[in-house]
């Protein structure tokens, strides 16, 4: 603390602000409380940037690549938040590692890590920066198994596709949970795997360090409050029509406390990747305002939260039709706020 308290003097000295780091709250507050902030944030940003941005397909074996296969030439986090401001959004959910293991901080668990890329910067840290200039929450996307880890089948999904470190999942959540500020909420995909750690042992160390943020998984061992609907649609909670792959969960686990629900803004197509920027051939292809717009409504009646999956290029920019659709729906949404003063709109 004396060490960060004299930095900040000297930086007043040279007429240079030092940041507050945002603050973490270690008191738990009431699940409905806390529902309900996370509620309150609406909608939001789901970016997928990894390797399979360079890949060409939605999942990148990873045995024989290194951090130099992510050849991102440029990182641009402002313009990412400037597009989720426009869109009327309330957070980012960001991808910090996918299967193939590449972390997109500067982890010290791996060599396999974006400031070891071409690139060479913590993109996570960058990210965090630029969501506090611009009023933006933060949440996480996280992959429970990992294809470097001891017993994975590179490429392969599954319950053990992923192999098994728990002690290593453990001191990457951690770091993510100690490095980067207060994290709203996490997607955990369990696509392969629990990574050696059940569900429930997974958030209960979570919650040791961040005891307020929501932990939800896309399917596998029901656990944790928020439901995760991949592929979902808006709906009351415990719906499980609304639900892909968490039908079963949703439909019987009572421990949800709200539901969130995700898919690529790229509608189907030949080739590519959905979730993660596809090819530039697939660049004018796009789901139009108005759905997103009938979906952020549904998610406001139904007391859902809603988050639009883009994918940054090759040069860490959001595609100009994903921002021009984006600021669409934003006009959209505060054109209805307008046209009904203290009532947010809904579906008929």
């Amino acid at each position: 603390m004396k060490k960060r308290i004299a930095t900040c003097l000297m930086l007043a000295v040279m007429n240079t602000a030092c940041p507050a780091a945002p603050e973490i709250n270690q008191t738990k507050l009431p699940d409905e409380v806390r529902a309900g902030q996370i509620r309150d944030m609406k909608w939001g940003m789901f970016i997928c940037w990894s390797f399979s941005t360079f890949y060409g397909q939605e999942w990148t074996p990873t045995r024989d690549k290194d951090a130099a296969f992510f050849k991102a030439t440029g990182c641009d986090t402002d313009q990412w938040c400037q597009t989720a401001r426009d869109a009327g959004m309330g957070y980012i959910l960001f991808l910090t590692k996918h299967h193939d293991g590449f972390c997109l901080w500067d982890t010290k668990t791996t060599e396999k890590k974006v400031t070891n890329s071409p690139l060479g910067i913590d993109v996570l840290a960058k990210l965090r920066k630029s969501c506090d200039k611009f009023g933006i929450k933060l949440a996480f996307y996280f992959s429970e198994g990992d294809w470097n880890w001891p017993g994975a089948v590179d490429g392969k999904g599954g319950s053990s596709g992923g192999g098994s470190n728990p002690e290593l999942k453990k001191a990457q959540l951690k770091e993510l949970l100690t490095g980067y500020g207060p994290v709203e909420f996490w997607w955990m995909d369990h696509a392969v795997g629990t990574g050696g750690l059940s569900h429930q042992e997974t958030i209960d160390w979570m919650h040791k360090f961040q005891p307020n943020t929501f932990v939800g998984f896309n399917h596998g061992e029901p656990a944790g409050r928020l439901c995760l609907r991949e592929m979902g649609k808006p709906g009351k909670l415990g719906d499980k029509n609304a639900s892909h792959y968490n039908k079963d969960a949703e439909g019987s686990f009572k421990g949800y406390q709200l539901a969130e629900f995700t898919y690529p803004i790229l509608p189907g197509h030949k080739g590519g990747a959905m979730w993660f920027y596809s090819l530039p051939i697939h660049d004018n292809l796009c789901h139009p305002a108005d759905k997103l717009f009938k979906d952020y409504q549904g998610a406001l009646q139904y007391g859902n939260i809603f988050s639009i999956d883009v994918g940054p290029n090759y040069q860490g920019k959001l595609r100009d039709i994903d921002v021009k659709t984006l600021k669409q729906v934003g006009e959209m949404i505060r054109a209805g706020a307008a046209a009904q003063p203290g009532i947010p709109p809904a579906t008929k």
